[in-house]
């Protein structure tokens, strides 16, 4: 039975590609699983119409997120922190304060987004990796000051 696939799938090939599979395994398996469609003429339209606006989309959060990074390139956060003896600080500067300062700044952020290597334990400034698209990573700029 020939088959398109939805969806990549480990041992059949990627999304978009035309297989040859047994017909009890595309029956049972793949078409109600929502993994694959049978290749009729009306199936084949419909699959280039979803990819066709799947493409689109992409194109536009692709977009945005160019536009989103250009922005973040020229913004610049303050983290006010508790520091002891020596200028050592009270605990860190974790994904999750920087978001919240990105939020108040109007940027919606998900700390998930924000690439630390490890937590910041030391006043300074630094450059932060943020990761916007599969594609786009920019940086924000971090002061970490005494408070």
């Amino acid at each position: 039975m020939r088959i398109i696939l939805l969806k990549d799938h480990e041992n059949l090939g990627e999304a978009g590609t035309q297989v040859e599979v047994k017909t009890g395994f595309a029956r049972n398996y793949l078409i109600p699983s929502g993994i694959a469609l049978n290749a009729t003429k009306e199936n084949l339209k419909k699959f280039e119409e979803i990819a066709k606006q799947k493409k689109n989309k992409l194109a536009r959060a692709l977009k945005s997120s160019q536009e989103l990074a250009e922005k973040l390139k020229s913004l610049s956060l303050t983290v006010a922190v508790k520091v002891g003896e020596d200028d050592k600080i009270f605990g860190s500067v974790t994904t999750q304060m920087i978001s919240e300062q990105l939020q108040e700044k109007g940027y919606d952020i998900d700390k998930r987004q924000i690439q630390l290597e490890e937590p910041i334990k030391a006043l300074g400034i630094y450059d932060i990796p943020v990761r916007l698209h599969s594609e786009i990573t920019t940086s924000v700029k971090l002061w970490v000051i005494k408070s």
